[in-house]
């Protein structure tokens, strides 16, 4: 069962909350990210990518890049930019996007639950990158992105939830520059406490839906902190790591579409007869002043293809259909059945012809690679949040670029100082 309990946040003072969230650290490169922080002193990006402090001369992975992450945190926390909680909360964090609201609750999760296999992970890790992180959050000696877990909703949760939304003035409430909105409140009752943690340690199964790597990196820094201190009692906040938990009813999983840069030698007919022998393929009639939505793959088992010009709606055939969890994705059937055996990707995660374009870029961006860079581009219908469960609770991983979730999690709002 899981242990999800409130924790002593240091947080943003109301004023300059908005000024501080930003968004994760690897959303960015190094020059988007020096670009983003320009003439913004306060953003947490500057300490999150603390390499934007120095010239291109010094190496993300400096010494001092971590140490300057760590003096402009506490420099911050000592200045009354951010404040301490004086007592254990649960806080719940509101993102609102074009007009769609999911609400979660900001706590701090078990190390033991990762490592036992209550927190489920969907997919690898990559060292280089976990080491990156290890790094920062042991230097910082605080945890500085949440990481975005799902869990199945919980009625005695979602009451808690509602009637301090309903009683309570939130804390922050602010609109960032994508338009998302931002609000968050604080639940310091004692009973309201109670409630969650206890009906969270009902909860079986806890699923990671963003932040593998932020995940394994503070669950890896809580181990070498058991080392380091052997008489450890499991209360320590190095036990714990930050996350936002989120019904699974209020989460979308958007589409993570693929741009392949050339036809594997074919000719633009060559493979479209190709498709036409794998999937039942029609064109998809569409006048350039409609709206995207028509070229959408409208249910799992479609695919939307931009080839020369033309948009053609692929759908799977019934023989290929496969109850699998992770061989039965979307992604893994189109990997299988086409980009594997017709345009030779044998790696998807390697191999340099194969672009993933996230969904919220929209359907323009698959054709404007194809008008540049790319021979054909495909839309995908979004992951469920059940599929990505089914795959959890498998003990299997999806292929990589499955998911892409919106909106992102801010980080600086919420720090679990270890």
């Amino acid at each position: 069962m899981a242990v999800i309990r409130p924790f002593f946040s240091i947080r943003p003072s109301e004023e300059k909350a908005d000024k501080i969230a930003a968004l994760p650290y690897d959303v960015y490169n190094r020059e988007e990210a020096k670009a983003a922080v320009a003439n913004h002193p306060l953003s947490f990006l500057n300490i999150d990518r603390a390499e934007t402090q120095f010239d291109d001369t010094v190496d993300t992975y400096d010494e001092r890049v971590y140490q300057k992450a760590r003096d402009l945190l506490w420099d911050m926390v000592e200045k009354g930019d951010f404040i301490r909680e004086k007592k254990r909360c649960y806080y719940i964090y509101e993102l609102t996007m074009d007009g769609r609201t999911q609400t979660g609750i900001t706590a701090c999760a078990s190390i033991d639950d990762y490592a036992n296999g209550v927190i489920k992970k969907h997919e690898n890790t990559r060292a280089e990158k976990e080491a990156d992180r290890i790094h920062h959050v042991d230097t910082c000696n605080a945890q500085t992105g949440p990481i975005f877990l799902a869990y199945r909703s919980n009625k005695r949760i979602n009451e808690v939830v509602d009637r301090v939304k309903s009683s309570d003035t939130p804390v922050y409430d602010f609109v960032a520059d994508d338009g998302i909105r931002h609000c968050v409140w604080v639940i310091d009752k004692d009973a309201d406490i109670a409630v969650i943690e206890q009906e969270f340690s009902s909860i079986g199964e806890i699923y990671i839906a963003d932040g593998h790597h932020r995940a394994a990196s503070a669950v890896k820094v809580g181990f070498m902190r058991r080392e380091a201190n052997p008489d450890y009692t499991g209360e320590e906040e190095f036990n714990y790591f930050l996350s936002v938990l989120f019904p699974d009813d209020q989460l979308m999983i958007m589409d993570y579409n693929r741009a392949v840069k050339d036809l594997n030698g074919m000719s633009k007919e060559d493979f479209l007869a190709k498709v036409c022998e794998i999937f039942d393929v029609s064109e998809i009639e569409h006048a350039a002043d409609q709206s995207e939505e028509q070229l959408r793959p409208k249910q799992k088992g479609e695919y939307s293809m931009f080839l020369g010009e033309k948009w053609y709606l692929c759908r799977l055939k019934e023989a290929d259909k496969n109850p699998d969890p992770v061989k039965g994705l979307d992604v893994s059937l189109l990997q299988d059945l086409l980009l594997d055996p017709v345009l030779g990707i044998k790696d998807p995660k390697t191999d340099d012809r194969i672009d993933f374009i996230g969904g919220i870029r929209g359907l323009k961006e698959l054709e404007r690679r194809v008008h540049t860079d790319c021979a054909v581009a495909f839309a995908m219908y979004p992951t469920s949040i059940g599929e990505l469960f089914a795959v959890a609770d498998a003990g299997l991983l999806m292929p990589p670029k499955s998911t892409w979730f919106e909106p992102k999690l801010r980080s600086g709002l919420f720090i679990h100082e270890i």
